[in-house]
């Protein structure tokens, strides 16, 4: 799975890389991204944008907005109700420039960082949704039929990230790994002029794995210092 990463470059690399502009007043370098939180995305809907949406994909007929899927494995991700429709019609891709996965050791699980050996940004595969809730009655008319009002908390917009199975440098680390689109092939997911055929798992040509601070572990940690390589006994 991939459940935490990285974007350590500034917002005015990130817009460059993409070609898509911030949709808010910028982007800091972020070193401990988590589930829950508004996290920078392009959208099929709006290309030329870098939006936030909160990881934890919350499917359209949902009954409430509560547990959102952060991954969705790329084998079912066509078939799946909570994902078949956003394949078809809602794709996004998720910068990064690494990602986190957890080693059980005897001295408990180790964090490893996952980048390209340039720390060069990449796209992740991506899916999103939104969910609207449904207004609620705050209260009746003199009559007892009328509605006086209502009240919304607006549209939830959420992501999940594809996760398919490890290239051979992942493999050692854990079991799925996040896919890694070619430049060439973001514009043809995002468009949905491709399907599964890109889902595969990135080569590990160019990649590297190392060991990082187990400081990682509480999300609300977010700092240069996260992203350092450690030494192991």
């Amino acid at each position: 799975m991939c459940g935490r990463y990285t974007l350590t470059v500034d917002g005015d690399d990130l817009e460059a890389r993409f070609d898509a502009r911030l949709s808010d007043s910028g982007f800091d370098p972020r070193y401990n991204m988590a589930p829950g939180q508004e996290l920078p995305v392009i959208t099929n809907e709006e290309p030329e944008a870098v939006r936030r949406l909160e990881w934890g994909l919350v499917p359209s007929w949902a009954d409430d907005d509560g547990g959102g899927l952060i991954n969705a494995r790329a084998e079912s991700v066509d078939e799946k109700p909570s994902f078949r429709e956003a394949y078809e019609r809602r794709r996004c891709l998720v910068p990064a420039d690494g990602f986190y996965e957890w080693v059980e050791t005897e001295d408990g699980k180790r964090p490893y960082r996952v980048a390209f050996e340039d720390d060069r940004v990449f796209a992740m595969a991506g899916l999103w949704e939104r969910w609207e809730p449904e207004a609620t009655q705050t209260g009746l008319d003199s009559f007892g039929g009328g509605l006086e009002g209502k009240t919304e908390t607006g549209p939830l917009e959420t992501f999940t990230i594809v996760t398919t199975e490890p290239n051979d440098l992942v493999a050692d680390l854990h079991h799925r790994m996040a896919v890694i689109l070619d430049p060439d092939d973001e514009q043809r997911w995002l468009s949905g002029e491709a399907g599964r055929d890109l889902l595969e798992p990135r080569s590990a040509d160019g990649m590297t794995a190392y060991p990082v601070s187990t400081a990682v572990n509480d999300p609300a940690t977010d700092e240069p210092s996260l992203v350092e390589p450690v030494e192991t006994v």
